[in-house]
């Protein structure tokens, strides 16, 4: 049974049992504490901790999953994977245990033909928690299953909690067994390599306290309500069903292997390294084809290293393979093939998920060579210094500059003898890391703990927006929060978290930044709002600080935003869509959105592309975008069905998530978005929209910076004024002005170089007397001096070689001149392969001067150069250089 079909199955089945089928999430979690949805069970996480009130009792998904903390073991054995589909059952206060084991058993073991996955009752084996008398009961009892297959385990294995106080429960696993050929009989408690767990289900019933590890921390009582969370590895059972011995074998990452191998040259099974390899390239080819769908794009943190790091090791292990050329064009292809059926967005948006690998290839291909060059100079200086690790902090460089997998450098290091310290450099991840998490979770909670805001939503319910039609209105205080702690009251000059039980202040999200305003009490209480935020779902927290009186929960009060300053931001957000648009319209379909800021008149928009775009093309989207605000079209927002806003073509930005119904805004007959923010009701509102232009934020990532309204205008009127300043300075027309400038830059550059042709002449003027002022040093002839200050680091080197070069007669010769730049001393010294015989090392010398001048130095033993922070010292620097000549000499 192909992979697609056990997906079909599992929905359908539990479509006609009740279920609301869910779209499984983006791999983009919705969570700063997860970078990527490693679980199927995450996108239901705020119904389950009662953050929001689930939209049905029954739900059934088979959601995308990314972990990759064990990423170097990935292809070493086949039980490792990153990417994985999770199929899943929940229950929200309706059925529990009995209803989900009697559900879970009638599916695997219905025969194939009446829509069941056909597995022989026979060879489940099941595991409880080793208190759990219900379970064992159902299962034997009901079911009918031999009470010598069941097995009861401890809290290890088969007790479930989130790792923090909340709900938790035990668990029940279904094993399958494999047969003698994968070791001894016994169940799962013996041999989980023949009995191998393909189904866990969560018997979410009690709430859990403080604690650490998995198996340490008290049970404080039952649930108010009983949940189920079942999750069965699509994987696992495809592996089952189609009679393979592990998952890489299944149908949808065996065709990557094939491709691979079509590829090198090399065949799967001939040994043990190629297979680690071939494993490899398959498991993360098919993970950053389903993250580059979601909308993640490679970069140095975040989810983005995720991406990098999975494509880079692909990329690596091909090349070990024996690749030679860019091999991702066709893995990209093959994945897409193998997974478009059970996500045909992958087929849709194959050019941008093209793009995007293969601009991660190339660059990678070039980061590979830059990056060795850094690796050899480091290994280099490791082994002169007598060292035989190579330290954290070089490696966290290789990774953060060029990009190197620390697994690339620990194998390129050991080539040379050396190992990695790889403590230091995952403290150095570690902490960039944890940067980016705290300042992504402090922006949305202010350092509060989120349990605050949780139990104001259990209290009063989500904050209700007005803010689509109304710009200010009266209000309730729901919550307050003062520096981070829930209060009944707060007083002037107090920091302040408010919760309102409605708003017409937007919450920042979708690239929309927080709107700002006054609240104010009837008791004669203002609070000033620089912030708005929604730490946990729906629940709109204002942030600001009480300028006067006495703020309590339960005031009535009026809130009103900054009128002038939302609506300057909702010209940017409209011309946000028009920009999108329009650059799709130029480049394509790839140059989808990856972000964006609107703030009041000015936006960034970021978006897919391999290239810069040029500037003639930028020209014409900002021509096309000022057009539709000409023909003032109407702009309008409706919500409707998901469904139905994809059948009109809307666009929806990649990583975003969205619910079952979604608000759709349309700019006239130009623009159609999935959107939550606020515009304006007709382009002509805009004005003006100015792009200042684009650059590079990323691998296949460009961003755009413009300017609209009065913002636009008023930098128009600057340039004005400057174009018309240098009218009057080159005496010319406007459209004179470019081949006016280029021509005066060009006699400039003319005379540069006479003025540096006459310098230097000047400078080797002076060769001839310091050759003539050369001692005799025991038969080394020694030349010191100082040359007038100012003299270019470039100059004082040529001059300090013709110097050299001077001295004939097979001489040993020492050359050592000094001058002053900006307040700073600067040395070269330069010696002759006769003086070098004699042990004279320009490096050895430029590193004792350097050190009297208060500085360093170093270079060949031919030439080096360095220099110091104390010009005073010079006289002192010459005679030590003299002194070591005469010791060596």
């Amino acid at each position: 049974m192909e992979s697609a079909e056990i997906r079909r199955r599992w929905l359908s089945f539990f479509e006609e049992r009740g279920h609301t089928v869910v779209p499984s999430a983006s791999l983009i979690a919705d969570d700063p504490t997860l970078l990527l949805v490693p679980a199927g069970m995450v996108p239901f996480k705020p119904y389950f901790l009662g953050e929001v009130k689930p939209p049905f009792s029954r739900a059934s998904s088979v959601q995308k999953c990314v972990r990759t903390p064990d990423i170097e073991e990935v292809g070493k054995t086949t039980r490792h994977g990153t990417f994985f589909q999770m199929c899943g059952n929940f229950s929200f206060g309706d059925y529990f245990k009995e209803g989900a084991i009697k559900l879970a058993w009638e599916l695997l073991t219905t025969p194939v033909e009446h829509g069941g996955y056909g597995l022989e009752p026979e060879k489940l084996w099941i595991t409880v928690y080793e208190q759990d008398d219900e379970a064992e009961r159902i299962w034997r009892d009901v079911v009918g299953v031999p009470a010598e297959r069941i097995q009861r385990l401890g809290m290890g294995p088969n007790f479930w909690s989130m790792g923090v106080p909340g709900p938790c429960g035990p668990c029940s696993e279904i094993n399958y067994d494999r047969g003698p050929e994968f070791g001894v009989e016994g169940g799962p408690a013996v041999n989980d390599e023949r009995y191998v767990e393909i189904w866990n289900l969560v018997f979410m019933q009690y709430e859990r306290g403080e604690g650490s590890g998995k198996e340490d921390f008290p049970i404080l009582g039952d649930l108010p309500a009983k949940n189920i969370d079942t999750g069965l590895g699509l994987e696992r059972l495809a592996m089952i069903l189609q009679g393979v011995q592990n998952m890489y074998e299944t149908d949808t990452l065996k065709v990557v292997i094939d491709k691979a191998t079509e590829l090198t040259g090399v065949r799967y099974g001939a040994n043990h390294e190629s297979d680690v390899s071939l494993r490899v390239v398959a498991d993360h080819m098919r993970t950053s084809v389903m993250l580059i769908g979601d909308g993640v794009t490679p970069g140095n943190e975040g989810r983005g290293y995720v991406l990098r790091r999975i494509m880079r090791r692909a990329v690596r292990n091909m090349r070990l393979l024996g690749a030679t050329g860019p091999v991702v064009q066709d893995l990209v292809d093959t994945v897409i093939g193998t997974m478009g059926e059970q996500y045909p967005e992958l087929v849709t948006d194959r050019k941008r998920i093209e793009t995007v690998a293969l601009a991660e290839e190339a660059a990678f291909l070039k980061a590979l060579r830059g990056g060795t060059n850094i690796l050899d100079t480091a290994v280099t200086e490791t082994k002169a210094s007598g060292g035989t690790v190579l330290s954290g902090d070089k490696a966290f460089l290789l990774h953060d500059t060029w990009g190197f997998p620390i697994d690339l450098t620990l194998e390129m290091a050991a080539e040379q003898g050396l190992s990695v310290d790889e403590d230091g450099f995952r403290r150095l991840m570690k902490e960039q890391r944890d940067r980016a998490k705290a300042d992504a979770k402090a922006k949305k909670t202010g350092h509060a703990d989120v349990t605050a805001y949780r139990e104001i939503a259990d209290t009063s319910g989500a904050t209700q927006f007005t803010g689509y039609t109304n710009t200010e209105g009266e209000t309730t205080v729901v919550g307050l929060l003062v520096n981070g702690v829930p209060s009944p009251a707060a007083t002037e000059g107090d920091e302040v978290e408010v919760v309102l039980d409605r708003t017409p202040f937007y919450a920042e999200g979708g690239g929309q930044i927080a709107d700002q305003g006054r609240i104010k009490l009837h008791s004669g209480a203002v609070i000033d709002i620089r912030d708005v935020q929604q730490p946990v779902p729906g629940v709109s927290v204002h942030k600001g600080s009480v300028q006067v009186g006495e703020v309590t929960v339960g005031a009535t009060a009026y809130a009103a935003i900054d009128v002038r300053r939302r609506r300057a931001i909702a010209r940017a957000h409209s011309a946000t869509h028009l920009t999108h648009q329009a650059l799709r319209d130029a480049l394509g379909p790839t140059a989808a959105q990856a972000g964006s800021e609107n703030q009041p008149g000015r936006f960034r928009f970021d978006f897919g592309s391999p290239n810069a775009v040029p500037g003639a093309v930028l020209t014409d989207v900002e021509q096309k975008i000022n057009e539709v605000l000409s023909r003032e079209l109407e702009v309008h927002a409706e919500v409707m069905p998901i469904d139905e806003a994809k059948r009109q073509g809307a666009i929806a930005e990649f990583g975003e998530k969205y619910g079952e119904q979604v608000r759709v805004v349309t700019i006239g007959d130009f623009s159609k978005e999935l959107c939550g923010g606020t515009h304006v009701h007709n382009t002509a509102q805009l004005g003006l929209v100015k792009l200042l232009g684009e650059s590079s934020i990323g691998s296949g990532v460009r961003r755009i910076e413009a300017l609209v309204g009065v913002d636009a205008y008023n930098f128009l009127a600057k340039e004005h004024t400057v174009v018309a300043q240098l009218q009057e300075l080159v005496k010319g027309r406007p459209e004179e002005l470019p081949e006016k400038v280029s021509a005066m830059l060009g006699k400039l550059k003319d005379a540069e170089k006479e003025i540096e042709k006459f310098r230097a002449e000047k400078v080797l003027q002076a060769a001839a007397g310091l050759v003539d002022s050369a001692r005799d040093i025991r038969g080394v002839a020694l030349v010191t001096g100082r040359v007038p200050d100012g003299t270019t680091a470039d100059d004082l080197r040529k001059l300090v070689l013709d110097v050299r070069g001077r001295i004939s007669g097979g001489r040993p010769a020492v050359v050592a001149l000094f001058t002053t730049v900006n307040g700073k001393p600067l040395t070269v010294i330069a010696t002759n392969e006769a003086a070098r015989e004699r042990g004279l090392k320009a490096g050895e010398l430029v590193r004792t001067a350097a050190k009297t001048l208060g500085g360093g130095g170093g270079g060949k033993p031919d030439v080096a150069q360095g220099g110091g922070q104390n010009p005073e010292a010079v006289g002192e620097a010459i005679a030590a250089v003299e002194r070591l000549v005469v010791e060596t000499a």
